[in-house]
């Protein structure tokens, strides 16, 4: 019983750690929003290796239309855009080494999602100092997913932000709990001590 104590906080902080590297992926925020409606995506973007992000690139879904983009400093942006002049892709490109290992960066912008989208979903690709190109393009269970933006109607996103503000709470819950069993250990190590003496 002693030694389950004892490891528990270590497979707990384990798990964490798990999770964090479980989801290093390109992603876009919020993950869900309203049609017909304005709203600020922030794209999320880690490096997953030991070598430099140096371009990102990001397919406009059908079911959005980019109005514009945030500046962000040491990156210089473009635009694929189509024949009436509305943005299909855009394109960060780092100005001096780029994103580094261990780092992550976020891309704001704002855009209009449209009266009958139902889901919005953004393919990135992004390219590495040595020229390799990682994909995120793939379904929800692949390897490398594509960041998939659900479409809900006010009453359901009440519902889910109310939903997420609970699930939030989880990690503090753990972490208590992770607590109490360290000092609860530590009392029967204690009171072992103690009995032996």
């Amino acid at each position: 019983m002693k030694k389950l104590f004892t490891i528990f906080p270590a497979v707990l902080a384990f798990m964490f750690l798990w999770a964090g590297i479980a989801s290093a992926h390109v992603t876009v925020d919020p993950n869900q929003v309203p049609a017909d409606s304005w709203q600020k995506f922030v794209i999320k973007v880690p490096n997953e290796k030991d070598i430099a992000t140096t371009k990102v690139e990001v397919r406009v879904p059908d079911g959005a239309e980019v109005m514009s983009i945030e500046p962000v400093n040491g990156w210089t942006f473009n635009a694929q855009k189509d024949q009436n002049g509305k943005m299909t892709a855009l394109i960060w490109t780092a100005e001096d080494k780029g994103l580094l290992a261990g780092q992550f960066i976020e891309f704001p912008i704002m855009a209009k999602v449209a009266k009958d989208a139902k889901s919005l979903q953004w393919k990135a690709y992004q390219t590495y100092s040595d020229g390799s190109v990682v994909k995120w393009i793939g379904p929800e269970d692949s390897e490398h997913p594509a960041s998939v933006t659900k479409i809900v109607t006010a009453t359901d996103q009440q519902t889910a932000s109310a939903t997420s503000d609970q699930t939030s709470q989880w990690p503090l819950y753990l972490s208590i709990i992770a607590v109490v069993l360290s000092v609860i250990a530590l009392f029967i190590s204690l009171m072992r001590g103690r009995k032996t003496a």
